[in-house]
């Protein structure tokens, strides 16, 4: 692996739309007992469910550790591959490398990870093996890599159209565990040199109660060019109620980097997803202090689904939401099945299908 000593914009590489079709994906086995319930038995069987669907229509490789090994190799199925990989935790699409391409060929972006807020107001510490993982797994794929290791950025925090337009939310990539001495202009910069991007539509609030300071990647997607999912509730009493109005008002009035004009989905939201006080006894204390407390409200949204290259992998969370989320996905991506997978077991750890799941592009010699 060579490190590059350029940009992905001076050398023609952009970060592609997810709607593209590409090689496969990267997750990461679960086992932090602070962060999934009763020693992640039920996170590890959701897991498995959200790679054996995307491994219907593409490849999937599985990080494990050393203790996890076994476990992953058994539950998988054998079409999966699963290497040995340390970690802090599970989330692929936060560390692991952001790939771009020029079309030929594939790179990685090795961001700076500080577990979503450093000593600011991070989730956890250590983080140094999730800030390796980037630089491993572009070792592990043989993929030269781009460093940004002095940026902090995780990859739920961007969406990208492919076609030179990106969305942010402001709650994220501006809070103050992140790039605190950076301006907003100048973290535009890094994004338009980083991902080849001409335009950052900014966002001012994500998903309520979304502990990594309001990922995009909870709120608002793309799924075709000028065209975005955006999670909605009409429950004026919910503070989820403004907070989806104002992306609605900004979008309305946004047009992406070609000048087009973008068509919003409204995308419901269920009902409040509150942790149990049985589940929260499942789970380890950090520092001693818990890391749940009973009735908290989970960052539960329909707008954090996968697309695979044939399906579309999406949560499912037991409301008479679920059914509605899963019809407009179906009309979004008539060519993809949709596949629905109860996601609770993967929200009580702070994230979702989307969160737990990194693509990689084609390399040249799949094509």
């Amino acid at each position: 692996m060579r490190v590059i000593n350029s940009t992905p914009k001076a050398d023609g590489y952009r970060m592609p739309a997810e709607w593209e079709q590409h090689y496969g994906c990267i997750m990461i086995f679960p086992e932090r007992s602070d962060s999934w319930q009763y020693g992640a038995y039920a996170a590890r069987k959701a897991f498995v469910k959200v790679a054996s669907a995307i491994a219907e229509s593409e490849k999937v490789t599985v990080c494990a550790s050393d203790k996890q090994y076994e476990n992953a190799r058994r539950m998988l199925p054998p079409n999966i591959r699963v290497v040995e990989m340390s970690s802090n935790d599970s989330w692929a699409r936060d560390y692991a490398p952001t790939f771009v391409t020029n079309g030929n060929d594939i790179r990685g972006i090795n961001w700076g990870f500080n577990a979503w807020g450093g000593l600011v107001d991070g989730l956890y510490f250590p983080w140094d093996k999730d800030n390796r993982m980037a630089r491993k797994i572009c070792d592990l794929f043989d993929k030269d890599m781009y460093d940004f290791s002095h940026f902090i950025l995780e990859g739920g925090s961007i969406h990208v159209d492919g076609e030179g337009t990106c969305i942010t939310t402001e709650a994220c990539l501006l809070s103050e565990g992140r790039n605190p001495n950076l301006s907003k202009t100048e973290i535009e910069n890094y994004l338009r040199e980083a991902l080849n991007v001409e335009k950052i539509i900014w966002l001012k609030n994500g998903i309520y109660n979304d502990e990594t300071n309001e990922h995009v990647d909870n709120i608002c997607a793309f799924v075709k060019p000028a065209e975005v999912v955006l999670a909605w509730t009409d429950d004026k009493n919910d503070p989820q109620y403004e907070m989806s109005h104002s992306c609605l008002e900004i979008l309305e009035h946004e047009t992406d980097a070609k000048g087009r004009k973008i068509t919003v989905h409204k995308l419901k939201c269920p009902s409040p997803v509150t942790i149990t006080a049985e589940e929260c006894e499942g789970l380890d204390t950090m520092d001693f202090e818990p890391t749940r407390t009973p009735g908290e409200r989970l960052a539960a949204s329909y707008v954090n689904f996968y697309i695979a290259n044939g399906a579309i992998v999406m949560p499912f969370f037991g409301d008479p939401a679920d059914e509605p989320a899963r019809e407009l996905l179906q009309s979004l991506f008539p060519e993809r099945k949709v596949i629905p997978i109860a996601a609770r077991d993967i929200l009580i750890g702070g994230g979702n299908i989307h969160c737990i799941t990194q693509q990689i592009p084609y390399f040249a010699q799949d094509r």
